[in-house]
């Protein structure tokens, strides 16, 4: 069984996932028997009641025939491991409005069996591209200047927004089963590292000490605030400064993972941008380029995994 413990971040639910005896989120069925795209349902009635609680009032979204394609799309992107792993780890998918955040991915109770999950998306995800959906993710890390002279925005392309989120819940569910990134029992616990973690991670959500910075530690999500949009260009360069390839990844070490994967993806596989461009006056100042930080390209080669066949 599986415990798992949540926190959010302004609108932005982080979900750690310990492996020791706990809770169930959904009860297991035969939904995990069909093609990945057609594993849709009801959300588990706790992923309803954590978004009660938040003050939210969250309704199960049906799927018209056209957001089923993008879906059927979004599914036929991931890596060939996404793919096998899911079609034997992933009990459900559902679609929710009026919820928080972005995705959730819960764990199932599978009586003893193999782990099983269910992600919960934000059905709105479906109606915008990843450029579109990463700017506004980005651009609530800091608080706006009166004069709006700094804007943040992040270039992804223009596939679906649900391309990206999946690959990201996906690679959760990937280590969750794999164990890329350690699980801990305890947030705070020191414990062996992985290759992934090694050097890079000193606990679950503490980055080792080359990489602590005093203003990267007061972004959104390393302490729940956001930071005035004129301190935008420092933070991108900080950020360029450390192996992690957004702000997101730096919420803790299974975040890094998914975020590393899934901008790899979309750039080297899907063949599209990823940049984050801060402007001033509409001049740019900064661009952050995760994919050509010579921090980040070490890293890469533990991702090589993800496409064998």
């Amino acid at each position: 069984m599986i415990r798992k413990a949540a926190f959010i971040l302004g609108v932005t639910l982080l979900v750690v996932l310990f492996f020791s005896a706990g809770t169930s989120a959904q009860d297991l069925d035969s939904t995990h028997t069909k093609e990945l795209s057609q594993r849709v349902r009801i959300a588990p009635e706790s992923v309803f009641e954590s978004f009660r609680e938040a003050g939210m009032k969250p309704v199960n979204h049906e799927l018209t025939p056209a957001e089923k394609q993008k879906v059927l799309h979004a599914f036929a992107l991931l890596p060939p491991l996404h793919q096998r792993i899911l079609n034997q780890h992933l009990q459900s998918i559902s679609f929710m409005d009026n919820m928080p955040n972005t995705a959730l991915t819960s764990p199932v109770d599978s009586a003893g069996g193999p782990k099983m999950f269910n992600i919960t998306f934000r059905a709105g995800l479906l109606e915008e591209t990843i450029s579109e959906w990463a700017t506004w993710k980005e651009t609530t890390c800091f608080t706006p200047a009166a004069d709006s002279s700094y804007e943040v925005r992040v270039e992804g392309g223009t596939l679906d927004a649900i391309v990206y989120v999946l690959m990201h819940e996906a690679t959760h569910i990937v280590d969750a089963v794999m164990d890329i990134t350690p699980h801990p029992a305890e947030r705070n616990a020191i414990v062996e590292p992985t290759p992934f973690t090694k050097g890079i991670w000193r606990k679950m959500n503490v980055p080792a000490e080359p990489y602590l910075d005093s203003l990267l530690e007061q972004t959104r999500f390393r302490s729940g605030k956001t930071v005035p949009i004129s301190l935008a260009p420092e933070v991108y360069q900080k950020l360029a400064q450390t192996p992690y390839p957004s702000l997101y990844a730096m919420a803790a070490w299974f975040e890094d993972i998914a975020e590393l994967a899934t901008i790899y993806h979309l750039t080297a596989k899907l063949n599209q941008p990823f940049y984050v461009v801060v402007t001033k006056d509409k001049v740019e100042v900064t661009r952050f380029e995760p994919m050509k930080n010579g921090l980040v390209k070490p890293r890469l080669d533990q991702l090589a995994s993800f496409y064998a066949r």
